[in-house]
C-alpha cells in the first residue's frame, strides 16, 4: 500500500465515523428532528456529489439505480433514527457488524463456504453482537438497536447492488439524487415532529456534504490501491474510532461490555477475513 493510498484510506474511515459522531450529536445537543437530518444529509449530499460530477471532465448523468437509492434511503432514514438513544461508538459497532455479518450470509447463500477459522470467527463475531444486545443496564435500547441492524442491512444490499458499477462516483451521485424525494417524503410524513435549529442545520449539512459526500469520493479513490481484503479489513476501525471520540468529544462512556463486545465482534470478523484471504 503506498503513501496516498494509506493517506486516503484513512481519511475515509474518518469521515465514516465521523458520520456516527456528527448523527449523534445533532440528535442529542440541537433540536433538529432525525427526519429533517436525514433529508438535508442526503440532499447536501447530492449537491456535493454533484458538483464533485461537474468538475470532471466526462461524466455519466444515467448512472446510478432505483434498487440502490431505496437501499441509501432506508439505510440514511434508519441510521439517523437509531441515533436517537444509541451512543456513537455503540451504534457504530452494531452498524459494521451488521454490514460485516449480513456480507457473510450473502457469501454463505451464493456457495461460498468457511473453513475452521472462519466458522469460529463467525460465532465469535455473533456472541459479540449478542453480548452487546443481551439485557443489562448498559445495553443499548433495544427498538434503536434494530433499527440500526436495518441500518447495516441496508448498507449490504446498496453495497452489493453497487459492485463493477463503471463509474462509482457517478452512480454514487445519481443513487443520491434518485434518493431525495424518497427523503423529502420521509420529512412530510414527520412534518408534524419538524424541528431545526442553526447547530442542527449545520451538523447535517457537514454530514451530507462532507463525511457523506466527499468522504465516500475519498474512500472511493482509495479502492484503487486496496484489496478486496484489506479494504474489508480496515473499515473494522470505525467503530473503535468512533468509540475513542465519543468518549472524547461527546462525554460517552467506555462501558466493559462496549469494549468486550468491540473485542469479540471485531475479532471476528477479523478471523473470517483472514480465512478467506488464505483461500485466495
Amino acid at each position: 500500500m503506498n503513501t496516498r493510498t494509506l493517506l486516503l484510506t484513512a481519511l475515509a474511515m474518518l469521515t465514516f465515523a465521523g458520520n456516527s459522531l456528527l448523527c449523534r450529536l445533532a440528535l442529542r445537543e440541537t433540536a433538529i428532528d432525525a427526519a429533517s437530518f436525514t433529508s438535508l444529509r442526503l440532499l447536501a449530499g447530492a449537491l456535493t456529489l454533484w458538483l464533485l460530477l461537474r468538475m470532471r471532465t466526462a461524466s455519466r448523468g444515467n448512472a446510478g439505480s432505483w434498487p440502490a437509492a431505496a437501499a441509501l434511503f432506508a439505510y440514511a432514514a434508519a441510521f439517523s433514527f437509531a441515533y436517537i438513544n444509541l451512543d456513537a461508538g455503540a451504534g457504530a459497532l452494531i452498524l459494521f457488524g451488521a454490514v460485516q455479518l449480513s456480507m457473510l450470509a450473502w457469501g454463505l447463500h451464493r456457495g461460498e463456504r468457511l473453513n475452521l477459522m472462519g466458522c469460529s470467527g463467525l460465532l465469535l463475531a455473533f456472541a459479540g453482537l449478542l453480548v452487546l444486545l443481551l439485557p443489562g443496564a448498559s445495553r443499548p435500547p433495544a427498538g434503536p438497536a434494530l433499527l440500526m441492524i436495518v441500518a447495516g442491512v441496508a448498507w449490504t444490499v446498496y453495497s452489493l447492488l453497487g459492485r463493477g458499477v463503471k463509474d462509482p462516483l457517478a452512480a454514487t451521485a445519481g443513487n443520491f439524487l434518485r434518493a431525495v424525494p424518497m427523503t423529502l417524503g420521509l420529512s412530510a410524513l414527520f412534518i408534524t415532529q419538524a424541528s431545526l435549529d442553526v447547530p442542527g442545520l449545520v451538523y447535517a449539512l457537514l454530514s451530507g456534504a462532507l463525511t457523506s459526500g466527499v468522504g465516500y469520493a475519498i474512500w472511493y479513490s482509495a479502492l484503487r490501491g486496496l484489496q478486496s481484503f484489506q479494504a474489508a479489513c480496515v473499515q473494522l476501525s470505525v467503530p473503535i474510532i468512533a468509540a475513542l471520540a465519543g468518549s472524547l468529544l461527546l462525554n460517552e462512556s467506555l462501558t466493559l461490555r462496549l469494549l468486550l463486545s468491540a473485542a469479540a465482534v471485531l475479532g471476528g470478523i477479523a478471523l473470517v477475513l483472514s480465512a478467506q484471504q488464505r483461500r485466495i
